[in-house]
């Protein structure tokens, strides 16, 4: 009967939740029939959704499953990846935020990162949409993936279902509001996810160093059971091991200025002057919540002595929960797994579906269809993308943080170095944008078959498509004028802004 009760608790949490979230995506099924509705809300966020929902869709189910299993089995260096993160979050706020929110309005009203670099370069040709659609439904495919699989492994230890059972209920949930709702839905709710992540990835390390007796026994357990998790640098892998760890961890960092789910939150805030208030709070919430990530698998470690193994190490999170809180209490914050798989995967669905109807559709197939047939092809991509990313998260033994990795790397290398490059140098063409993301994304796709040196692909992704697209924009034709005009008008705005 206890078990029954704690069933109860935990589903009727759950269902609050989904019947909710479901309910937004119904709300604004009717506010979406434009295009610039469904994929970019018409530019009308505020500074705290645009903030909450930039970092929900950014730091989805591998902040409460893949990052704490990091720490759990790795210790302390788990921190280069959140110092990563953390960096590239503020240079992301910073350096892009304004300048893309300005620029992508000066170019044509650009509602995609593809349409972006496309009316940026006035790429007739269409090139830059083409390649760039491959490379997000190649990427995005693993990233909407990797989310499945944490909602599997969430349904799975909950309530004791089979993975596959869990998957469908994942993605059932995920594409219903998506598909339904579209941009101002998955902004809303990734908003109301953003502070529900928040609250949960505190809670559970406090939580289970109050069980511990406080943080002073909490950390001499620690320290006596686990001192190997106390070293930043393990001096048992040697200088160059260690070095190469250090840098491809803070290599996370370099991703953001690529990820297209992130970038489209900055060109859909009503004022480009919110910014810096939405930066601030970004800030605060990304700092806590990679500190708590980490201590959750710290704290973990002492609390579930040697009980995770391998990928089930990515399962403290959920295990810590059911053991500390009562069943509703505890199913209130499991939901903010949920709602960070969700956050994260309806943001990758929705800027796929973009990429299809608007940079590929559109641009190839049907170039006089109209607004409602867009919106339809849109929402059909959303279904089809979800259909193989459910094929590609049939193993539970994937780790969530592996696949998330080889993902961001391709985006951050594909997109990173363009994206940062047309928004800087006036001199940049587009063959230099097309040999960067090609190089980009062609050195992810083979570096990560023979993982050289043990070094992250994002790093020399990143570096050889900024160097190919230098080489390749020095080479050609200086840009026409219309482009450096508007590229001109651009940074007016932005310092006037």
């Amino acid at each position: 009967m206890a078990i029954l009760w704690a069933d109860i608790g935990i589903i009727t949490a759950f269902v609050l939740y989904l019947g909710a979230m479901i309910f937004i995506g119904v709300y604004y099924y009717r506010q979406s029939n434009a295009l610039s509705d469904y994929i970019l809300g018409g530019r009308s966020l505020g500074p705290w959704v645009t903030s909450l929902s930039a970092e929900a869709s950014d730091m989805s189910g591998w902040m409460l499953m893949g990052l704490p299993g990091l720490a759990y089995l790795s210790g302390l260096p788990a921190v280069w990846t959140a110092v990563g993160l953390a960096l590239g979050t503020w240079a992301n706020w910073v350096l892009i935020s304004k300048r893309l929110r300005n620029y992508t309005e000066i170019a044509n009203d650009s509602l995609t990162i593809p349409d972006f670099l496309n009316n940026r370069f006035h790429d007739r040709s269409h090139a830059l949409n083409f390649i760039s659609a491959v490379f997000i439904l190649i990427f995005f495919l693993i990233y909407t993936s990797s989310g499945f699989v944490a909602g599997g492994k969430l349904f799975e230890t909950v309530f004791g279902l089979s993975y596959i059972v869990s998957l469908l209920i994942t993605a059932g949930v995920v594409v219903m509001y998506t598909f339904l709702g579209g941009f101002l839905a998955v902004s809303l709710t990734d908003f109301i996810q953003g502070a529900m992540m928040f609250l949960a990835i505190l809670a559970v390390p406090l939580a289970g160093m109050m069980a511990l007796g406080g943080i002073g026994p909490t950390v001499a357990a620690m320290q006596s059971r686990i001192p190997e998790h106390f070293y930043l640098f393990d001096p048992a892998v040697g200088s160059t091991a260690t070095v190469i760890m250090v840098i491809s961890a803070l290599g996370w960092g370099l991703g953001y200025f690529g990820q297209p789910h992130i970038l489209v939150r900055f060109m859909a805030i009503h004022d480009a002057t919110e910014l810096k208030k939405a930066t601030r709070i970004a800030m605060t919430w990304v700092v806590i919540s990679l500190t708590a990530a980490v201590c959750v698998g710290l704290v973990g470690r002492v609390y579930l002595p040697e009980m995770l193994v391998g990928a089930d190490a990515e399962k403290v999170f959920l295990v810590m929960t059911q053991q500390l809180f009562s069943p509703f209490v505890g199913g209130l914050i499991l939901s903010a797994v949920l709602a960070a798989i969700m956050s994260t995967s309806s943001a990758q669905l929705l800027v796929t579906a973009a990429t299809i109807s608007k940079d590929f559709y559109k641009n190839f197939v049907h170039r006089s269809a109209g607004e409602r047939e867009l919106v339809a092809v849109s929402r059909m991509t959303v279904l089809a993308v979800a259909a193989c990313a459910l094929l590609l998260a049939l193993n539970p033994k994937s780790y969530i943080l592996t696949m998330v990795a080889y993902a961001w790397a391709g985006f951050g290398a594909v997109f990173g170095p363009v994206v940062v490059l047309s928004l800087f140098w006036r001199r940049m063409t587009r063959n230099g944008a097309l040999a960067g993301m090609l190089v980009g994304g062609i050195t992810v796709l083979v570096w990560k078959q023979f993982a050289w040196w043990g070094l992250y692909e994002i790093v020399p992704g990143f570096a050889l498509a900024l160097v190919a697209i230098v080489a390749v924009s020095l080479l050609d034709a200086p840009p026409s004028k219309d482009i450096t005009d508007h590229f001109d008008r651009a940074q007016e705005r932005h310092i006037l802004g």
